[in-house]
């Protein structure tokens, strides 16, 4: 375990911002992590964990200390008639681990192929896509407390999952490192195929079933036709959340916006798609100077090459303010903001 100084993290973040840390470290075991923790440079630093940096934006140089979790191995280690239990290192590349169920035939997370990131953020962000989410296999997961260095075992419900949120979110933001995830993954897979997006790839018929190969294949298409390639273009994906509002305030904008889609949830509050908003005040591919939304997606906010972290949370406040004077609703951001 090597402590580095005054580093880049340029191509350590999807969005391509070019801000540097002061101290960075890569931990792959607990025997780095344990080691770690008593440097000076641990003890003195404030500190963030990094893993794919697909949901971050750094708006200034980081004045401490930049975690890199490379916890690796994918691993079957239980199973019964019904379900099939799978570990996962926290640096495992998340499509990795969607790949793997597939080509196990596993079935619960077929749905979240191409969300980039690792699995050790993956339940940070209770990542969701196409009508699933991390929590719908969600078993357990090892984490270690930045602050004791203790061990920390959670179950599901001990991390209050929510909508794009948990308790690493809240509570437990930035002190811990989640250094292995369990899956409780399916052996006789349903594909859900309810998204409408995915039935018009897979052209729908009224076949009783489909493979989660096809599912998964035909969510990678959809992808790559929607999202830019963050190897190519600085992005951090989705940049908003989808808001979720009262049936009451959405039934008096439908009488005034007649088109505006919404899907009631579980909570009984109406989701409105965020792209849909973005694109109805007019943001849909406008740019400006070094920020630009993307031209397929309006939800993506890009890097056209050497914008700031600044400059693209000033775009995205733009953008905000839009929405809240036509519709009244406040977009909240997804990306984590340092």
């Amino acid at each position: 375990m090597t402590i580095q100084k005054n580093i880049s993290l340029k191509n350590l973040n999807t969005f391509k911002i070019d801000a540097y840390c002061d101290y960075f470290a890569r931990v792959s075991n607990n025997d780095d992590f344990h080691e770690l923790t008593a440097t000076s440079e641990f003890l003195r630093s404030k500190k963030i964990i990094l893993g794919g940096g697909s949901n971050m934006l750094f708006t200034k140089n980081f004045d401490g200390m930049v975690i890199k979790n490379e916890y690796a191995g994918i691993n079957i280690i239980g199973e019964d008639e019904d379900v099939v239990f799978v570990k996962a290192g926290g640096g495992v590349v998340w499509d990795d681990l969607v790949s793997f169920s597939v080509r196990k035939n596993l079935g619960g997370i077929e749905n979240l192929a191409l969300i980039p990131g690792t699995a050790g953020a993956a339940p940070v962000q209770n990542i969701g896509a196409y009508g699933q989410e991390l929590k719908d296999s969600f078993f357990s997961l090892e984490a270690l407390n930045l602050e004791t260095g203790n061990e920390i075992f959670l179950k599901k419900a001990d991390c209050k999952f929510g909508y794009r949120t948990s308790i690493f979110k809240n509570e437990l933001k930035n002190k811990t490192i989640v250094t292995h995830i369990i899956l409780r993954l399916k052996k006789n897979p349903i594909p859900d195929v309810t998204y409408g997006g995915l039935k018009r790839e897979l052209n729908y018929t009224d076949r009783s079933t489909y493979t989660i190969a096809e599912i998964s294949d035909a969510i990678r298409k959809i992808r790559e036709q929607k999202l830019p390639d963050p190897a190519v273009i600085g992005s951090a994906g989705s940049f908003f959340k989808n808001p979720e509002i009262k049936e009451l305030q959405y039934l008096k904008l439908k009488e005034i916006f007649s088109d505006m889609p919404g899907y009631k949830t579980e909570s009984g509050l109406v989701k409105i798609p965020a792209g849909w908003l973005i694109e109805q005040t007019g943001w849909k591919g406008k740019e400006i100077g070094n920020v630009a939304t993307y031209s397929k997606q309006a939800l993506v906010i890009i890097n056209k090459g050497s914008a700031t972290g600044s400059e693209v949370l000033e775009f995205s406040e733009k953008i905000k303010r839009s929405v809240i004077e036509k519709y009244g609703i406040a977009l909240e951001k997804e990306v984590n903001i340092f």
